[in-house]
């Protein structure tokens, strides 16, 4: 389950793994940066000017590294490090470095490290990147070590020269490698630490369910979304991102979804004995490795039938992740939990995978704005288009539309102006504990 986090970009990072690709970067750049300038000033010594000027392409590729890293833009500074690395080490392999009986080739060796780097940085990520980028790598250093194929030019070097340099280039590569190694089982460890916290906090009671309310034009709450945290008995509270992506990853988010749908369904069991809280809707996020495993629609069922919860007050939000692959699959397991009575709404509309030929085929109820549109509707015309866009595509398509991240005044009078009529945000509340979330219900709707 999402339980607040989109996984897009670097969002899918926890905040201690983004310190280790932060971290990652930061030392294959200067790593890059430093030998670019001191084989840059050898060949400067040695007028070879081809290869001067290759370093000085190094150094800058090194440079616009740094820059979006520090930047927090690690996804696409890792894309330029390993692509444009790659791109200069078969340069230098082919031309600079071609190999003899008295000084074999040397400069493919950091592919290796490149390729560890890679699985580092994009762990998490599409398929593409996660293993097409190591493979490219690592196929790369296969070539090059079990070929002797090179072309003589006017970067080629001579064998004194190379043989100095494969000494470098080795010893080098086996540090950078080493250091990889170290952060990858730095990780590893984390990742399993993480684990057996979340197992013991589901048994120990250390998650709780905060409710961030969901109001209609005139005021009234109309329900809420079921948002998870985690209250760790030394650490204090957790926040999502440094534990939902791992819990993705591992598998635990099934358990930790399982106990969130229980929670939720009784939640809405004891608020049907109090008049004011018996009509409110109960939104919980649905990841889409969750929503993939078969057994999710007859688990979820089972649920809610023990529970004795009112079907039609539950509603199952996904983001457009999961509309990815098998589309007649998706349609088939939405029908099912829609026959049942529960509602199902499509979170973040617009901001993933949008297709109006998957839209007008899913069996949804409700399409969500995303917070990213709705918080530069009156300053950005674009966002402003699109907002207005899937207001009159939801309400064609006899949807209903509710926005997120709604924060002023002006946006709410933005959206009921051009037919939105249900909202959720820090306008009206922050999420909020269970005794909290009803008095303030309570409170609006008396």
């Amino acid at each position: 389950m999402s339980f607040e986090m989109r996984f897009r970009g670097t969002d899918t990072m926890s905040s201690s793994h983004r310190r280790r690709v932060r971290l990652m970067l930061w030392t294959g750049s200067g790593a890059l940066l430093a030998m670019a300038l001191i084989w840059g000033s050898f060949f400067a010594l040695r007028q070879h000017w081809v290869l001067v000027a290759l370093d000085g392409l190094m150094a800058a590729l090194a440079l616009v590294v740094m820059q979006r890293a520090r930047a927090d833009r690690y996804l696409s500074a890792g894309l330029l490090l390993i692509i444009g690395l790659w791109a200069v080490l078969v340069v230098l392999a082919l031309f600079a470095d071609v190999p003899s009986a008295a000084a074999p080739r040397s400069v493919h060796v950091y592919l290796l490290s490149l390729g560890v780097v890679s699985t580092l940085i994009f762990r998490g990520e599409s398929v593409v990147w996660r293993h097409g980028l190591p493979a490219l790598c690592f196929a790369t250093y296969l070539v090059m070590a079990s070929t002797q194929f090179g072309m003589h030019s006017l970067m080629s070097l001579g064998d004194e020269v190379r043989v100095i340099g494969g000494w470098i280039n080795n010893a080098a590569a086996i540090v950078l490698l080493y250091a990889v190694l170290v952060l990858l089982q730095i990780d590893f460890a984390e990742r399993d630490e993480t684990e057996q916290a979340m197992q013991r906090a589901l048994r120990e009671a250390q998650f709780l369910l905060f409710f961030q309310p969901q109001l209609q034009a005139d005021g009234r709450v109309i329900g809420a979304e079921a948002l998870l945290r985690w209250r760790h008995p030394e650490r204090g509270w957790i926040a999502p991102s440094e534990f939902i992506p791992q819990a993705e990853a591992n598998g635990s988010i099934r358990e930790i979804g399982a106990w969130v749908l229980r929670q939720a369904c009784a939640q809405l069991v004891n608020w049907q004995t109090e008049p004011l809280l018996a009509p409110l809707k109960l939104a919980v996020n649905v990841s889409a490795r969750e929503f993939r495993h078969p057994d999710f629609v007859s688990d979820a069922l089972a649920t809610l039938q023990s529970s004795g919860a009112p079907a039609g007050h539950l509603t199952l939000e996904l983001t457009e992740s999961v509309l990815v692959d098998k589309l007649d699959d998706v349609i088939a397991t939405l029908a099912a939990l829609k026959d049942r009575g529960i509602g199902l709404s499509l979170d973040d509309f617009g901001t993933g995978y949008s297709s109006l030929n998957y839209l007008r085929r899913l069996p949804l109820d409700e399409l969500k704005i995303d917070q990213t549109f709705v918080r530069d509707v009156l300053s950005d015309p674009n966002d402003a288009t699109i907002v207005r866009m899937v207001i009159t595509l939801g309400q064609s398509l006899g949807l209903q539309v509710i926005a997120e991240g709604v924060e002023t005044e002006a946006q709410r009078e933005f959206l009921i102006d051009n037919g939105c009529s249900r909202f959720q945000g820090y306008l009206f509340s922050r999420p909020l504990p269970l005794a909290e979330f009803e008095a303030f219900v309570r409170e609006r709707n008396r």
